[in-house]
């Protein structure tokens, strides 16, 4: 049984990995035209709130829906949304008529129901793979994401080069096709759907408050929700800020070699994690690897070595698949699959509500605050500019040793709670009667 279920979700898990290759590829490829377009960092920056926003704001009524309809079909449907925006992006750029607005626009709506996409994927597999595999099979979607930052700059970057915006969009219609392939011929179990009460509006809200109330009568759940909301935050800010701080060190040539390696450290804790499918005690994975990560971030700011902030990077990506996939096969086990829709949703909601502040605030925090203060000149010039130099870079380099700081404080008063370390004694495995078979029927 467990075999059949596990190649089912590798069939589906090529289909996404494809997608997730195309998709960055014209994520890649839009974002390079905005910028050589217009020059602006702050109109780049727009693409990742069209990005975020729609997540925060659709999310909450997004897990009542996938909890009620076909997981399988709404799969289906955020990929055929997805093909649709990018196809109109294709006829835009075909007809010469491609404006910014335009990429702002299709970008929201693809993300709204992207939105469905994610924690519908990640409900299906808490229903196909065995508990003890779930690690594995994260670390396997981490793998697809991973491989996408290494891939798609240079493969987006020859095809725009030879052929034009069109070929790269080309590509990820090609891999949407892939995506939508597998997801038709899969078998995905599905769990009774509710038929008691009529979904109104009034029962929409009851049931998305039920998600709600799940989550705060587990102080645990509640303490790790506040944890990746801080630690996505202060991501957000290392996210904004490294390319800076690596051109400010160097050159454009030099950043792309930088992104490329880098990009293999995560690789690398993608296929290290489906190897090995994680530590037994998954809550010490999630804050172990945290508390290294944030001492890298914070190593990597007291450094004008492009050699050494690049090992630091190299090593902090690495750490990022181990927590993602601990954390998602913690909440896959442990969270009723009747509900995951609703949890998933408000979770992913919770966890980039931060997110759009620090895209917001890094930029002027820098250019304003930091950056004045550590000139030679500057008010830090003669103390902490002593230890991490001054010039270039490095009023980047002092907010990232005060983010490493953060994150790592944040890593251990949340982990010290008692209700987070012990949760997998204290709550029950939600999963573990499909040992025994579930007689789920398949669509």
């Amino acid at each position: 049984m467990y075999n059949k279920s596990f190649k089912m979700f590798v069939l589906i898990w090529v289909g996404q990995f494809v997608s997730v290759i195309g998709t960055s590829l014209t994520s890649f490829a839009l974002g390079f035209w905005v910028l050589t377009e217009t020059g602006s960092v702050t109109q780049f920056s727009m693409i990742i709130l069209s990005l975020v926003l729609p997540t925060v704001i659709v999310s909450p009524f997004a897990g009542v829906i996938i909890d009620r309809f076909s997981r399988k079909k709404l799969m289906i449907l955020s990929n055929c949304v997805a093909a649709f925006s990018t196809l109109i992006i294709l006829l835009l750029v075909l007809t010469n008529s491609l404006e910014i607005w335009h990429i702002y626009v299709t970008t929201a709506f693809a993300s709204a129901f992207n939105t469905f996409l994610m924690p519908a994927y990640q409900s299906v597999i808490s229903l196909l793979v065995p508990n003890k595999q779930l690690g594995r099979a994260n670390g396997m979607i981490q793998v697809g994401e991973s491989a996408s930052i290494i891939i798609a700059p240079t493969v987006a970057g020859f095809l725009l080069h030879s052929n034009g915006l069109q070929a790269v969009i080309f590509v990820d219609l090609l891999a949407f096709t892939v995506a939508l392939t597998t997801l038709i011929f899969a078998k995905i179990p599905e769990l009774p759907v509710k038929q008691t009460t009529k979904l109104n509006t009034k029962q929409f809200f009851a049931d998305a408050r039920e998600g709600w109330n799940y989550l705060m009568r587990q102080p645990a759940f509640k303490w790790l929700l506040i944890f990746f909301a801080i630690i996505n935050l202060l991501l957000g800010f290392v996210n904004v800020l490294l390319q800076p701080l690596i051109i400010s060190l160097s050159s454009e040539q030099t950043l792309g070699m930088v992104l490329s390696v880098t990009g293999f450290g995560m690789l690398l804790g993608g296929i290290l994690i489906s190897a090995w499918g994680g530590p037994k005690n998954r809550i010490n994975g999630i804050f172990l690897s945290c508390g290294f990560a944030g001492l890298l971030i914070a190593l990597a700011g007291f450094t004008t070595s492009i050699v050494f902030i690049t090992a630091c990077f190299f090593l902090f990506l690495f750490f990022i698949p181990i927590v993602n996939s601990c954390s998602q096969a913690l909440w896959q086990s442990k969270v009723e699959p009747t509900i995951q829709g609703r949890v998933f949703t408000i979770r992913r909601m919770l966890g980039v509500s931060l997110y759009p502040l620090a895209i917001i605030i890094a930029g002027p925090l820098v250019d304003q605050v930091f950056n004045p203060m550590m000139e030679s000149n500057g008010v830090l010039a003669g103390s902490i500019g002593q230890m991490i130099g001054v010039g270039e870079g490095r009023g980047i380099g002092l907010l990232f040793i005060i983010i490493g700081l953060l994150f790592m404080v944040v890593t251990a008063a949340i982990y010290l709670q008692p209700k987070v370390r012990n949760m997998e004694k204290e709550i029950p495995d939600a999963l573990v009667e499909r040992k025994h078979g579930d007689g789920s029927s398949a669509s």
